[in-house]
């Protein structure tokens, strides 16, 4: 079983490497730099140089899962979100498509099942994710969609919850636990067909998402 990690050179996709790799895994990492190729193999996976804003068809090959992870980062231009959360991820789903991959999870974001509804300050960007989950949701592919809170950068909590906390200080959730749940649904054939939001919370994985 192959995993192709786009986005792999991101903190959540360098935290699911280590949580597949653990589990006996060597996933594939798709970077878009040459010079990134080194540390993804120290951290067990194998890489693959493929840019988002191009033609990275071949990544997919003999792929049989495929996480999409990848981010234009808060220090760019709304531009580099449409090429990247959008049209990035459209491309993605496209690919996948075409060589039969048998499971997709977008790593989505809070705002994206309503960007009239989300923060305000993250409304450009959650417009893009919708657009990209909406085209993953009409595709052929078998998926899971996982729409996390805020992120941050503590230790995980290994604990969460799939309902929106009334308080809006309360979304948030730590890069870690995204990626053990990423990892989750991967392993998991009753996730697939499912579209999750991801908070911290009281419940386990398990408990979390049925």
């Amino acid at each position: 079983m192959t995993t192709l990690i786009i986005g792999a050179n991101g903190q959540i996709g360098r935290l699911l490497i280590d949580e597949l790799t653990r589990a006996g895994e060597r996933p594939r990492a798709m970077i878009r730099d040459e010079s990134q190729a080194a540390g993804m193999q120290v951290l067990g996976a194998e890489p693959v140089v493929a840019d988002l804003e191009g033609d990275f068809s071949r990544a997919f090959e003999g792929v049989d899962r495929v996480v999409f992870t990848a981010g234009s980062g808060p220090r760019t231009g709304p531009d580099k979100t449409i090429l990247v959360d959008l049209w990035g991820a459209i491309k993605a789903v496209d690919a996948a498509e075409a060589a039969g991959v048998a499971h997709f999870v977008m790593v989505s974001s809070r705002g994206a099942e309503n960007p009239d509804k989300g923060p305000e300050k993250i409304k450009a960007y959650c417009v893009c994710k919708k657009l990209a989950d909406d085209h993953l949701l009409a595709s052929g592919l078998t998926h899971t969609i996982l729409r996390p809170g805020r992120l941050t950068d503590d230790p995980a909590i290994d604990r969460v919850t799939t309902d929106w906390p009334e308080d809006a200080g309360e979304q948030w959730i730590t890069r870690q636990d995204v990626a053990r749940a990423v990892a989750f649904c991967l392993a998991n054939d009753r996730t697939r067909g499912k579209v999750y939001p991801l908070f911290h919370g009281e419940q386990t994985l398990e408990e979390a998402l049925v």
